[in-house]
């Protein structure tokens, strides 16, 4: 059975881009009730004004109330233990309460902390290339370099032991992957909560210098137990899997469009800008959080009832011809044009900092250190039933 015909609407995606059907959408009636992976009906919206409307008002677009909608799988666990799984994740609050869970973890992710960060995320890199060289061309970037680095970073960050690594990556997996029966994907995030259990345990009796820690040190009487679980969780989950992503997909694309690798070595100082427009052009996070409306509204003249759920297709919207000029054009130079592939307003990506600081440092590395650096074997493996696009296996040579 082919993508299209079991993905819905906003998931289709043709190698880089989105499908030609949600460019159809956005430039015709911009909304649509559309059916979700779960069966539940949703409104679509796929215009970069609407999307940010949507994701920067958390008064009408709540998304607090969408434990409302329980997905088939989801009917055995109780309030209670629904409860517990949401503790702690910011992405399932919204203010007052994503506030004050927010408040305490911004300080770790200002740029001032990231540059601090910055020889360490160089090291990593570094160490990884050494790796890949000693073993020889080819390799699989994906396995070799685009997963590791961010993994390194998140665990060294955290307080994760790197060691753990194959079980959390395993775990994440699972819990990412949509094709897996659902039962399966709330047993992983039950096992990842379990685990994280036992290291926020162990941080409580000894708290080192690391993120958990740190929590723990100055918050520890503001956060319970559940708090701190899921947000090393959340923490954790997005810390890898994104960034890891964007090195994966990204390395692709430039190497498919030479025109923009050859000026990005030409003129290293672009750096910055190819990675906001890399991250406009791949828009890897399909939509972010559903929301649900608190009241009627009215999006590109379609209405929208209360407690209804609403999905924002970020692909579709970053190659929205309203944000930028010949917007599925992947081109450099544009600079940082004010794209949505971190999200907007409230629930913008704590960890943006981070993963443009690694991106920053991981593309010119790599392309600096393998010059001849090309697609081998077999095409990469782009991978559609997920929650992050990306490729599952990328081999190239040297």
């Amino acid at each position: 059975m082919s993508d299209s015909a079991t993905l819905p609407l906003y998931m289709r995606r043709s190698a880089f881009d989105p499908d030609p059907e949600m460019a159809v959408l956005r430039d015709g009636e911009g909304v649509r009730r559309v059916t979700t992976m779960f069966g539940i009906d949703a409104w679509l919206v796929t215009r970069f004004a609407d999307v940010r409307e949507v994701l920067g008002d958390a008064e009408r677009f709540s998304i607090a109330q969408r434990t409302s909608f329980r997905p088939p799988g989801m009917e055995k666990l109780t309030d209670e233990q629904l409860k517990t799984m949401r503790a702690g994740n910011l992405l399932a609050f919204d203010p007052p309460e994503h506030t004050r869970l927010r408040r305490m973890l911004t300080p770790e992710f200002t740029m001032r902390r990231m540059r601090r960060l910055e020889p360490r995320v160089k090291e990593i890199v570094t160490a990884h290339l050494d790796a890949m060289e000693a073993a020889g061309s080819p390799a699989d970037l994906v396995k070799d370099f685009a997963l590791p680095v961010p993994s390194l970073v998140i665990c060294e960050l955290l307080g994760v032991p790197y060691d753990d690594r194959e079980d959390f990556q395993r775990r994440s997996g699972r819990m990412l992957d949509l094709s897996q029966p659902l039962e399966q994907r709330v047993a992983a995030q039950l096992e990842g909560r379990a685990y994280m259990g036992e290291l926020v345990a162990r941080h409580q009796a000894d708290p080192g210098e690391d993120l958990l820690g740190m929590l723990i040190r100055e918050h520890g009487d503001d956060l319970s137990t559940d708090e701190l679980i899921g947000i090393g969780n959340l923490l954790l989950l997005a810390g890898h899997e994104t960034t890891s992503n964007m090195l994966g997909i990204g390395t692709l694309a430039l190497l498919r469009h030479p025109d923009q690798l050859d000026l990005l070595r030409k003129e290293p100082e672009r750096i910055n800008a190819a990675v906001e427009e890399l991250l406009r052009w791949l828009s890897i996070v399909h939509s972010g959080t559903f929301k649900i409306t608190t009241t009627e509204v009215e999006l590109s003249g379609v209405r929208i009832p209360a407690d209804a759920l609403v999905v924002c297709a970020l692909p579709a919207a970053n190659r929205d011809p309203g944000l930028v000029p010949d917007a599925d054009r992947l081109d450099i130079s544009r600079g940082d044009m004010g794209h949505v592939a971190f999200g907007h307003g409230v629930h913008h990506c704590l960890g943006a900092p981070l993963a443009r600081m690694e991106m920053r440092i991981a593309f010119p590395a790599l392309f600096e250190r393998f010059p001849g650096l090309r697609e081998a074997g077999e095409p990469a493996e782009f991978r559609s039933f997920n929650v992050v696009y990306g490729l599952t296996a990328f081999p190239v040579a040297w």
